[in-house]
């Protein structure tokens, strides 16, 4: 990973800040914050900055979650295929093979994992290309601690959770779409459609609203699990995917129409 040492140096002294913080408040026995995720879930760190993937593996364990770490992309891989982890955080710049290229191959071979993609500061293309190849969410470094795990339980959140709005209906079909919110996927003429788990959310929730416009910001917050910040486009290129995948399946259907200044629907449309 290549960032510089000013960038390195404000992640681990947040980080160590941080960390202090949280076993001082620990020890005087004056917060104690109950885990929101079980606490088997795994996740995997795929980072060559030792120290920086050491502090983050550290803050992760004190928010009770089981931690393994890797320093490139085949060992990374190999850790995966001998067991699978709940959640992936993966630094794009990586010795070897890129972290685009691992999960470039992840996405074929593991479409359902979650992946958190760690970019560096104000690097548009890379947070863009990350997400399009099916990264799940972004953190830009330096990043505030705080951030990485709230980034975290609501991946998790939302990958063990209900991804839709409550109907009580198992499957929803629309065109020739057969929707599983309970196995969490979609099926086209019996031929499963690839989707990240952002993807999956995106569409059952405008699925649910069944072409009402859903806004951009409640999008964020059923894909993402955050509130939509400024000059966020995370949830475009997110839907932008999500169509192009829809669309490669043609006829099924449906079609996502963008609506003006209220967001996005899905409409049953028997040419689409």
């Amino acid at each position: 990973m290549v960032v510089s040492t000013h960038q390195c140096c404000q992640v681990s002294e947040k980080l160590g800040k941080d960390l202090s913080s949280r076993a001082a408040l620990a020890d005087n026995g004056r917060t104690h914050h109950a885990p929101s995720h079980p606490v088997s879930s795994n996740i995997l760190i795929i980072d060559d900055d030792r120290e920086l993937a050491d502090m983050l593996g550290e803050l992760l364990r004190r928010e009770n979650f089981a931690v393994t770490q890797c320093a490139d992309a085949d060992s990374g891989l190999a850790s995966i295929s001998a067991a699978t982890p709940d959640l992936l955080v993966l630094d794009v710049m990586l010795p070897g093979r890129s972290g685009f290229d691992l999960l470039r191959e992840l996405r074929r071979s593991h479409p359902g994992l979650p992946v958190l993609m760690l970019t560096a500061r104000g690097d548009a293309v890379d947070r863009i290309l990350g997400l399009e190849l099916g990264g799940d969410d972004y953190l830009a470094k330096p990043f505030d601690p705080r951030e990485l795990s709230a980034r975290v339980r609501a991946i998790l959140r939302r990958a063990h959770g209900q991804p839709a709005s409550g109907s009580g209906r198992d499957v929803l079909v629309l065109g020739s779409l057969d929707i599983d919110l309970r196995r969490k996927r979609v099926m086209v003429r019996n031929e499963l459609i690839d989707l990240t788990g952002a993807e999956f959310r995106i569409l059952a929730c405008l699925a649910e609203a069944r072409g009402q416009p859903i806004d951009r910001g409640r999008l964020t917050e059923q894909a993402l699990g955050r509130k939509l910040a400024l000059y966020d486009r995370s949830i475009d290129t997110h839907v932008s995917n999500l169509r192009r995948k829809l669309e490669k399946r043609a006829p099924c259907g449906v079609a996502i129409r963008a609506v003006r200044g209220a967001g996005y629907e899905l409409l049953e449309d028997p040419q689409a």
